[in-house]
Parts: C-alpha cells; structure tokens; sequence
C-alpha cells in the first residue's frame, strides 16, 4: 500500500516532467546568424511576392523604422562600432551637405562654391539586415526565429549609375544582450 501511494505521489510530477521535456522541444540551430534581405524586387520577371514586400507594406515598414529611429523612441547603434547614434546624428547621416567649388560658365570663369543637399529616400532603402537566433523542433521540423536585430541598408552608385554595393544605416537590437554580446565576442578575436 505504501509503494501504491507513493506512485501516485511521485506520477504528477513525472508526468508534468515528461509533458514540459516535450514541450520544450525546439533546439537551438544557431544563437546568431546575419542575412540579408532584398525588400523590392531586383527582377521584373518575377512573382510579386519573391524577394519583395509589397510596395504599401515595405513604405509603411521603413517609414516606421526611420520614424521610430528619428524620434528616438528606439536606439540605434552604428553598424560597424556598435556605437549609440543620437537622433541629431542620424539626421546627418541621412542628409548629406557637401560644398563643392564649380567654375563659372561666364568669364572670368572664377570658381565659385555651389551646396548640394543628398537627402536619403524611403525608396532608397532596398534592403534589410537581420540577426536572428533559430530554433527547430527535432519531431516537427518546425522552425521558429527570433529576431534579435535589423539593419537597413541603402544601394550605392557609382558614377555610371551602376550599383556596387549596400552601404548599412543602422542597427536596431530587440535582445538586451546585444550589442553587448558583439563587442565581447569580437574583442575574445
């Protein structure tokens, strides 16, 4: 009688133990994987939908990360540093002012200085950089990710207007433990 109860003392709590070791069964494939994501269509012959947001939806998204991010309501870090970036900075980044010198078309043809404005589209964002952290359930295959940050990244030109590379604005971290977690894992290198 005694063995009969102490089994049905013990059985919840083996039971509860199974139930929370199934449930709990999403491994972690990587604690940190980086990639991009191109957000308008590159190709016209595609389906709409691949590698592409679609146009309302990716406006709307990018306007609320530059929004958020100029107003400060969420910090923003430099990519390369991990630096905090203040509003006031980020406002100069997306909004170039450079003095060049031009000769003057009429003689005496004296150089003259002329300003000129780059400001930073919307539309020229093109793509966006994800940190991630991916899990698996071993019985399902069922993959689940968690994103821990995301970058966007504007095309640049060169003077034939040809693109030769992504230039990165900004991180955005969603996990306390970043950027932390980049600077001391880059400083053990």
């Amino acid at each position: 009688m005694n063995k009969k109860f102490f089994f049905f003392l013990l059985a919840p709590a083996f039971i509860a133990f199974a139930c929370a070791k199934s449930n709990n069964a999403d491994k972690n494939i990587t604690k940190r994987i980086q990639y991009d994501v191109v957000i308008e269509k590159p190709q016209q012959d595609y389906d709409w939908w691949v590698q592409n947001i679609d146009g309302q939806m990716r406006e709307l998204t990018l306007k609320n990360i530059m929004q958020q991010a100029l107003d400060g309501n969420v910090k923003i870090y430099d990519f390369f540093s991990y630096k905090p970036i203040k509003p006031a900075d980020l406002k100069k980044i997306i909004r170039e002012v450079d003095t060049i010198s031009v000769e003057s078309p009429e003689p005496p043809h004296n150089l003259v200085d002329s300003v000129m404005v780059k400001e930073l589209k919307i539309s020229d964002i093109k793509k966006l950089r994800f940190l991630e952290e991916w899990y698996m359930n071993e019985k399902t295959l069922v993959f689940t990710k968690k994103v821990l940050a995301i970058c966007p990244m504007v095309e640049k030109h060169d003077e034939k207007v040809e693109i030769f590379g992504y230039q990165p604005l900004f991180w955005v971290f969603f996990d306390k433990k970043y950027p932390k977690e980049f600077t001391m894992s880059e400083s053990l290198n």
